[in-house]
């Protein structure tokens, strides 16, 4: 099992701060041990707040190093391009000093691009300190979607990203083909951190922690990977 810790918030503002002072401590800790940070973030609405505060405190980015946990396999100028998303909230202001390295490139596929992006991934200071998940109501985290096409390869490989095809659903959209980290991937980090909101995926969340297939509710595998150092965030 992962080393797991749950926190609980009562409202959006208080998980909002808590987990912009988390990352505050784990990147100011990585540039004063190894002389720099790496920060994996994911998109949605959960971190959005942290990412803007974030972005207006002084952390000495130009030593910190922004990568993508996941992205669908879309142009930056997409409107659900992660990139475009991480770009628009974290890298203004202070934190546009940071190195963003992007999961998207010029192969017309991501099964094509992946050994890019793995090379990419590969030149980052590793354990990354802090990695943000997400969870989806169908227990997908990252891009690891319940029986999608790679899933198999990656909870099992060492590279660090791995090329998704998820089948289409109300929770992926027509955008299907996505990169994502690995599992080994995120466990690959000094912390890890999964944003929940609301009753019904704190239920997906509790089911996911019961015996059965990683296949079908791939956030089990994170929650059974005996490195990964998670800490829960829920809020209503």
């Amino acid at each position: 099992m992962a080393q797991l810790t749950e926190r609980n918030f009562s409202s959006k503002d208080e998980m909002t701060a808590a987990l912009a002072e988390l990352l505050q401590a784990g990147l100011s800790q990585g540039i004063e041990q190894d002389g720099e940070a790496v920060l994996l973030v994911s998109g949605g609405s959960s971190p959005a707040p942290a990412y803007r505060y974030l972005s207006g405190v002084e952390l000495g980015w130009d030593k910190i190093t922004v990568a993508m946990v996941d992205e669908r396999w879309v142009e930056p100028e997409h409107e659900k391009s992660n990139e475009a998303f991480i770009k628009s909230t974290l890298l203004q202001d202070k934190a546009a000093n940071a190195r963003f390295v992007t999961m998207k490139n010029a192969a017309v596929s991501a099964e094509e691009g992946a050994d890019l992006c793995e090379s990419a991934y590969a030149a980052l200071k590793k354990p990354f300190d802090v990695t943000i998940l997400g969870m989806g109501p169908d227990g997908h985290t990252a891009s690891l979607f319940p029986n999608a096409k790679g899933l198999e390869h990656a909870l099992t490989t060492t590279n660090t990203v791995c090329a998704i095809n998820a089948h289409q659903s109300e929770v992926t959209g027509e955008i299907t083909e996505r990169m994502s980290l690995s599992l080994a991937g995120i466990a690959n980090s000094k912390a890890a951190v999964l944003l929940i909101s609301g009753d019904e995926k704190k239920a997906v969340y509790e089911a996911a922690k019961q015996s059965g297939s990683e296949y079908d509710v791939p956030l089990r595998a994170v929650l059974n990977h005996p490195d990964i150092n998670l800490t829960v965030f829920w809020c209503p």
